[in-house]
C-alpha cells in the first residue's frame, strides 16, 4: 500500500510525539498526540527528528515507525472518494 502525504506526516508526528508501543493508545489519543506534536514541532521539526533517530538508532527506529503509520492508518482510514472540492472543479472546467 502506497503511503500518502498526509500518512506520512501523521506517521511522524505519531513517531516523534510522547506515546509509546506499549501504551496500545486509543484513536482519541493517537489524534491528539499527531496535533500536539505538529503544533509543537511542526512538520520540517518532525521530519528531522524522525531522521536523526533513523540515523542514531536504526534498529528501533524501524519498529516504531511501522508501528506508528499502522496506527495512523487504523486512525485516518484513507478516503475513498475525491474530496467534494475535486468534483466541484472537475465539473465546472
Amino acid at each position: 500500500m502506497a503511503t500518502t502525504t498526509f500518512e506520512a506526516v501523521r506517521a511522524e508526528a505519531l513517531f516523534v510525539s510522547d506515546l509509546q508501543c506499549s501504551q496500545a493508545p486509543r484513536s482519541d489519543e493517537i489524534r491528539a498526540a499527531v496535533a500536539t506534536t505538529l503544533r509543537r514541532v511542526g512538520i520540517n521539526g518532525c521530519a528531522t527528528q524522525v531522521a536523526g533517530e533513523f540515523g542514531d538508532h536504526p534498529e528501533t527506529a524501524v519498529a516504531r515507525m511501522a508501528w506508528a503509520l499502522a496506527l495512523i492508518r487504523s486512525t485516518y482510514p484513507a478516503r475513498r472518494n475525491a474530496p467534494r472540492s475535486a468534483h466541484l472543479l472537475t465539473r465546472s472546467a
